[in-house]
Parts: C-alpha cells; sequence; structure tokens
C-alpha cells in the first residue's frame, strides 16, 4: 500500500487557495450537510486507487442533513458555482471595501485585543457558563478544565466527570454563528469528538452561550440523559 502515497492528487491553487478557503469556509459549502461525512465514507471505502474512491463516493455518499440527499457531480458542481458567486458579489465588495479603510492602528490594536481582550472575555464566558450553569445544574459532576492536549484546537474546553468517566463540554459564543440551529461540526471536529468518547467514555456537546447564559436549552437535557448513561 506504500506506492499509494507515492502521487498527490490535490489540485494547488496558488494565492486564490486563501480566498478560496475563507469563502468556503464562511458560507459552510463543505460541510457534511453539503457534501457528506467524507473522511468516514473514505475509511468505509478503503480504497485502493483514487478512481475506486471517487466512484465509491458518488455511488454512497449522502448529505448529513435532516433531510439526506444524494451527493453527485451536479450537486458539487452547483456548490462550485455558488462559491463563485459569493466570491464575486460579496467577498471581493467586503474585503475591498475593507482593504481601503484599514489602518496601522486597526492592525496593532486587533493583535492585542485578539491576544489579551478576546482571550479574557472567552476565560470568563467559558467560566461562567461552567460555574453559574452547568454546575448548578449537575452538582453531582466535577468539572475540570482540559489540558491544553485536548484544548489545542479549540476542541474540548472542559470535561464533565461522572465516576471514572467523563464526557466533553465545548463552549461558544453565539456570536461565532448566528444561528446556531445550522451549526455543524466540522470534519476534523467529528474524529476529535470521536477520539474523546473512545478515551473517556462520554459525548462531545457544543454549547452555544450569550454572555454567561446558554443559548441551546435543549443541551441540558442531552447532557443529563449522557449523565444517566455514564452512571450505568
Amino acid at each position: 500500500m506504500s506506492t499509494l502515497f507515492n502521487k498527490r492528487y490535490s489540485k494547488e491553487f496558488g494565492k486564490k487557495e486563501k480566498v478560496l478557503n475563507y469563502a468556503c469556509q464562511t458560507y459552510q459549502l463543505s460541510r457534511p450537510n453539503k457534501v457528506g461525512t467524507v473522511m468516514a465514507l473514505i475509511r468505509e471505502c478503503q480504497p485502493k486507487s483514487f478512481q475506486e474512491w471517487e466512484k465509491w463516493y458518488f455511488e454512497n455518499a449522502v448529505t448529513d442533513s435532516k433531510a439526506p440527499s444524494k451527493v453527485t457531480k451536479d450537486s458539487l458542481e452547483e456548490l462550485g458555482e455558488r462559491l463563485y458567486v459569493k466570491i464575486k458579489e460579496i467577498v471581493i465588495p467586503e474585503w475591498t471595501e475593507a482593504f481601503s479603510q484599514l489602518t496601522l492602528i486597526d492592525c496593532v490594536d486587533y493583535i492585542f485585543n485578539l491576544t489579551i481582550n478576546r482571550t479574557y472575555d472567552g476565560f470568563i464566558r467559558e467560566k461562567s457558563v461552567i460555574e453559574n450553569n452547568l454546575a448548578k445544574q449537575f452538582p453531582d459532576v466535577r468539572f475540570d478544565e482540559s489540558d491544553p492536549e485536548l484544548d489545542h484546537a479549540g476542541d474540548i474546553d472542559y470535561l464533565g466527570w461522572v465516576g471514572s468517566k467523563a464526557f466533553g463540554i465545548q463552549i461558544k459564543p453565539i456570536t461565532a454563528k448566528a444561528n446556531f440551529g445550522n451549526y455543524s461540526a466540522s470534519e476534523r471536529m467529528r474524529t476529535s469528538f470521536d477520539n474523546f468518547e473512545e478515551k473517556y467514555g462520554g459525548k462531545v456537546f457544543i454549547v452555544f452561550s450569550i454572555d454567561d447564559k446558554i443559548s441551546n436549552d435543549q443541551v441540558i437535557e442531552e447532557i443529563a440523559k449522557e449523565i444517566k448513561r455514564l452512571h450505568k
């Protein structure tokens, strides 16, 4: 199988890569609800060639959404067309305006704000969500801040210990996703969450917050069910 690594099939886009990646991520055009759970699919396929994988993907891929639909070459082409429209009609005009208004002070202030101000705001928000909400809802659970290994990618902020097992908590400000009902974890995050569950026994829950308040109230019930499961 080592011969599989002798050739790369990924296309290079040069300087265009950054804008393509930014727009694709911003408008969520490569999420599982658009293209399927690609890493899970390729692991299921275990292809011995690129051609085998491409054929298998179009035969089996469906969108990971409330109303799943088959992924086709036409549907991927349509996503590409949407990406082009977003870049041409929204991203370029917005960036052009931002570039024309950008100052040295903006750049200096941004670095300070990102490094110090936002870090402090995030720290206080996370502590408040845990101590003023979850810890009071579940007094028998011990909540610990995650170690750097778990938190380095922003995947796990806190562990909720139920005996020798634990579930994970990721805390996101509601401003990070205005409509959290449509939020979909990335493929990398899903893999990270699966690895966490395999190691600690519990699932990972994403908690959206406005200041110190939990916005997605249904997560409380989901966590309660998980605690009961871990007690068994």
